[in-house]
């Protein structure tokens, strides 16, 4: 019997650690000749020098259990090694088929402390990263289906996150990245869908180096199962990737443990019509002021009760 993913090839960024790993592994187990890429730094903020290390210990983890992997240690946020990785992906398998973007790192303050530099290192990994493994993967896949003269198979899991969806005070760089990599796989999903390529996007709660202040409080359990553990997270990815996937595109999941959510896109809550030409400002007090009383001032509302998250 073959394997969901037998003879595909994908590329998995962010890989040496954490999520991105549990993600490789899960590719490799469904079959996939997987390209683990990581540039290696050991700091959660981008610091520290770069190493082979993490993305050649996943490389020959896969290999050691039968499968088969290439390790790749570019920066993503860096367009030219972007298009490296995606060009060694092809050269050592033929073909690119999947890509998962995950790779990311933290520079966590209030926005009204944080520095020019905080913003745009945190913007340039997260969003520049996903946009640039992105476009030369999407132009792989045209010019595969101009030369085919048909659709293609190709797939885009790209890694959102709940501090888009609800809010997170400490993060303005990283919400604002998570917010736009949603923009991004869903134009991207539109742009590709012809070639026959899907791109969906995940809201993973996983423990990891990156989450371990978010999840301080949810210590991992002696014994049973850990809902935060990175490998129930995996398999939604491997699902995505997969042709049983092909109806799904465009789409934003949250997930952990035994959990998946399919996200709604934004609906409009309340509408309000001006009884003249255009609204004055008495007008619009008086239609918005009592609708918005509701509730504390300040508060912020939306999608985190949309997917009843608790407030932390």
């Amino acid at each position: 019997m073959s394997l969901p993913l037998e003879g595909l090839s994908a590329i998995v960024t962010g890989a040496g650690r954490g999520l991105g790993r549990a993600e490789a592994l899960e590719l490799a187990r469904l079959g996939a000749a997987v390209v683990v890429n990581d540039f290696g730094q050991p700091g959660r903020d981008g610091s520290g020098a770069a190493s082979a290390g993490p993305a050649e210990e996943v490389a020959a983890e896969i290999r050691a259990a039968g499968g088969t992997a290439l390790a790749h240690t570019g920066d993503v946020a860096d367009f030219q090694q972007a298009g490296e990785l995606v060009g060694s992906a092809v050269s050592e398998f033929g073909r690119l088929d999947i890509l998962v973007n995950n790779a990311g790192i933290l520079r966590d303050r209030m926005v009204f402390s944080m520095t020019e530099g905080e913003w745009d290192a945190v913007i340039r990994v997260h969003l520049k990263g996903h946009f640039n493994t992105t476009h030369f993967a999407a132009a792989h896949w045209r010019a595969r289906a101009k030369e085919a003269g048909g659709r293609v198979y190709g797939r885009i899991v790209n890694t959102s996150s709940e501090a888009f969806l609800a809010g997170s005070a400490g993060q303005p760089n990283y919400a604002a990245a998570k917010g736009g990599i949603v923009g991004l796989t869903t134009s991207t999903a539109l742009a590709l869908a012809k070639y026959g390529v899907t791109a969906n996007a995940i809201c993973p709660r996983a423990r990891t180096r990156m989450t371990e202040d978010v999840f301080a409080g949810f210590q991992q359990p002696d014994s049973g199962l850990d809902p935060l553990a990175p490998e129930h997270v995996a398999p939604l990815v491997g699902y995505l990737a997969s042709p049983a996937a092909a109806r799904v595109n465009g789409q934003l999941l949250v997930v952990h443990g035994g959990m998946v959510a399919v996200v709604e896109r934004p609906r409009v809550r309340a509408k309000f019509d001006s009884k003249q030409e255009t609204f004055t400002y008495d007008e619009l007090d008086a239609a918005l002021t009592p609708h918005f009383a509701q509730r504390p001032e300040g508060e912020t509302f939306g999608a985190a009760e949309v997917l009843g998250l608790k407030r932390e």
